[in-house]
């Protein structure tokens, strides 16, 4: 079971927004933290504690206490100066991990030299995700992990209706490997050698993008 963590959220747009209601999901405490207070006011009934302030004033965000979070998210991401700013003194008031949000490769240079431990790109990550996912007939959906490594769903060849992991040796042979197969919406992880592919189901695979799509060209 996850282990409840404090985190403090900066900024309460879309993006923030969606964060603040799937941390809200995971029982986890969150102090979010917006200039306008009609965000602020929308996000109440999901976080367990929310400010109208601005992040940027060095004494309003030292009396957020940040050294006592776990993480904090900053998600601005209408204003870089804010960001940038914020991603600084959050580390000078000694935060232990600062994830900042990014639109821009050149922005996540200068978050990462001010204090940021790590960069989220939320619009080129969807974006990614989405030209794989509709630019491929035979790939269902993308989570990229690395520049080169990414987990997908994908159909199961025809091929290897009938065969086992073990016949097809799908590990040596393609390079890729099986997470889990996913049936009628039912997701059944790590499969044995022993395990027969099926017609009527999907393939959760890790793998480099030249050796998937090796894979999937055998439709």
């Amino acid at each position: 079971m996850t282990s409840k963590k404090s985190i403090l959220l900066i900024g309460l747009g879309r993006f923030g927004r969606h964060i603040a209601m799937k941390l809200d999901e995971l029982h986890h405490q969150v102090m979010a933290v917006d200039k306008e207070d009609s965000r602020v006011e929308a996000i109440l009934p999901y976080v367990t504690n929310a400010q109208i302030g601005d992040a940027t004033n060095e004494d309003f965000l030292s009396s957020l206490g940040v050294r006592n979070f776990d993480v904090c998210i900053v998600a601005i991401g209408d204003n870089f100066q804010n960001s940038l700013e914020t991603t600084a003194l959050l580390k000078d008031y000694g935060a232990p991990f600062v994830l900042s949000r990014a639109n821009r490769d050149v922005h996540a240079k200068f978050l990462l030299r001010n204090g940021a431990d790590r960069i989220v790109y939320p619009e080129k990550e969807m974006a990614q995700r989405m030209a794989v996912k509709y630019g491929n007939d035979n790939i269902f959906d993308c989570i990229e992990l690395t520049d080169e490594y990414s987990i997908y769903e994908i159909p199961v060849p025809e091929s290897w209706v009938g065969k086992s992991i073990l016949e097809k040796d799908v590990r040596k042979k393609y390079g890729i490997s099986i997470l889990a197969t996913k049936r009628l919406e039912t997701l059944y992880p790590l499969p044995g050698a022993e395990h027969v592919f099926a017609e009527d189901e999907n393939l959760i695979i890790l793998g480099h993008f030249k050796d998937v799509r090796a894979v999937i060209k055998l439709h």
